[in-house]
């Protein structure tokens, strides 16, 4: 059972206004300590799949006092264990709505937005799985390929793009829509001059190069983008989930410059297809993911807008990759 440990800053202690915001809850533990003559903090430790809806609860009811600051830190171990203690806080009231199993979006969101930063290390990190994937590719080797994906920092901007587009949070989308941009451009420049300079030949490359039009890259993708976001929603590693989002994006991207760059400008048109296939099946995948594990603004106002946002995703996505399925289909009859 995975915990956090919320820590709610205020000028004053308001144990009273406390132990009624979080009367609902399943609170496991609830401490009280002065910080200075000015502050005063509360511990909650509460199950991680409780935190969002307390931490909402907490933020609307005292965000407007002098001093407010919620920090929340996942607990690696607790004694005694949760199943074994003593039941010191009374059961809730009122049954409330449970969100599906999943971390808060506050510590999502944060965890998320660190992947967005555009750093040199992501530029150079980009960039060596450029040259390993150009490798394996060119030398038809499957396991360089892997290599390649295992470094290739790719998940964090789309799915943050995914969540952004959840929250409707223009900020997250620019920050996320920056880092794939220059990832792209750094990926299909540096693939291109590969491709001038490495021995490549299109007969080996044609799983990369293949039409996106093909049901199992499409299943792919979509399965790369929902389980990329759905391991987010549960705070667990997503290093394997990366791999697997980079097996979409990766290799076909790639294989568009080492055409380009070999001359093949033709063949690199069906890998563009099938990366921008990818792309778009990535973050649709995301975006439903997010909706179906509740994931929404905390005041009513912004979850309209969100929503609103996330339908003209979802109906874009949807037309965007209809017309690249009917142009690819065309020009396959040419």
């Amino acid at each position: 059972m995975a915990l956090r440990l919320i820590e709610l800053i205020l000028s004053e202690l308001n144990e009273k206004q406390v132990k009624e915001a979080v009367k609902d809850y399943k609170v496991l533990d609830l401490w009280y300590a002065r910080l200075s003559d000015e502050k005063f903090m509360t511990r909650i430790l509460v199950e991680a799949e409780t935190s969002e809806e307390l931490i909402d609860d907490l933020e609307r009811k005292f965000s407007d006092q002098q001093g407010f600051r919620i920090t929340v830190l996942p607990v690696q171990a607790s004694i005694p264990r949760p199943l074994e203690e003593k039941k010191e806080v009374e059961e809730p009231k009122t049954e409330k709505k449970r969100v599906p199993l999943r971390i808060s979006r506050e510590e999502m969101y944060s965890n998320i937005k660190d992947s967005t930063k555009l750093t040199k290390i992501y530029m150079v990190t980009v960039a060596l799985s450029v040259i390993v994937a150009a490798i394996g590719i060119t030398q038809d080797s499957i396991a360089v390929v892997i290599g390649a994906m295992v470094i290739a920092p790719l998940l964090g901007p789309n799915i943050a793009l995914s969540l952004a587009t959840t929250l409707a949070d223009v900020s997250l989308a620019r920050l996320s829509l920056r880092s794939l941009g220059i990832g792209i451009v750094i990926t299909l420049v540096l693939s291109i001059a590969l491709g001038y300079l490495l021995d490549v030949d299109p007969d080996r490359m044609s799983i990369y190069s293949q039409s996106g039009l093909s049901i199992d890259a499409v299943i792919l993708a979509l399965a790369s983008g929902s389980a990329g976001a759905l391991f987010i929603t549960i705070g667990v590693s997503t290093a394997l989930v990366g791999v697997m989002l980079a097996v979409a994006l990766l290799p076909p991207l790639v294989t568009v410059g080492l055409l380009i760059g070999a001359g093949y400008s033709s063949m690199a048109v069906d890998a563009s297809f099938l990366f921008l296939t990818n792309l778009i099946c990535i973050n649709l995948a995301g975006v439903l993911t997010f909706i179906w594990q509740g994931i929404r603004p905390n005041y009513w106002w912004e979850a309209e807008k969100a929503k609103k946002y996330s339908i003209a995703a979802i109906i874009i996505w949807i037309l965007v990759l209809a017309t690249l399925a009917l142009i690819a289909y065309l020009s396959q009859q040419i």
